[in-house]
């Protein structure tokens, strides 16, 4: 009788655990995939979100008349930083005194979204006049997640006085 060379005595042990090491490595790789989806899945629901807000914003001017399309000044002199450092911001607001103030006078407010969340609603109404044309009034609205600077979604519509 021939005696093996080698003992074979735990190497299912070792065959095993190396097993259980690309196991692991398989299901950490479907959570990370799976947590990844779930991140995006909420960012796009918020942005989502936003636009709805925003444009939901942009129909209340819609349903105004011209000249009811502008902002309160008071309000306007008490916007901070973040209204005021973006790029639809004018120092030449269309604004007059808003009595009694509604939401469509606001320039910045704080509004629930339909998902339950908090969203900031600055909006912009300049007054624009394209080449060889008249003066129209341009709406911008912006939303932000409340508290933050990263805009979520923008709006844009024009207003002329004949329509």
């Amino acid at each position: 009788m021939t005696r093996p060379l080698r003992s074979e005595r735990g190497f299912a042990l070792i065959e095993m655990l190396a097993a259980i090491v690309l196991i692991n490595i398989g299901i950490l790789a479907m959570l990370l995939a799976l947590s990844s989806g779930v991140v995006t899945l909420r960012r796009s629901a918020q942005l989502s979100t936003a636009s709805v807000v925003a444009d939901k914003q942009i129909e209340q001017y819609r349903a105004m008349t011209y000249s009811s399309v502008y902002l309160d000044t008071t309000s306007l002199t008490s916007t901070d930083s973040t209204y005021r450092s973006d790029a639809a911001y004018s120092a030449t607001q269309v604004s007059q005194t808003c009595s009694p103030l509604v939401s469509a006078c606001t320039p910045s407010q704080t509004i629930a979204g339909p998902d339950g969340r908090s969203y900031r609603v600055d909006t912009y109404v300049v007054s624009v006049t394209p080449a060889g044309g008249r003066a129209v009034k341009q709406v911008t609205v912006v939303v932000r997640k409340a508290g933050t600077t990263a805009t979520l979604a923008r709006a844009l519509s024009t207003f002329d006085q004949d329509f």
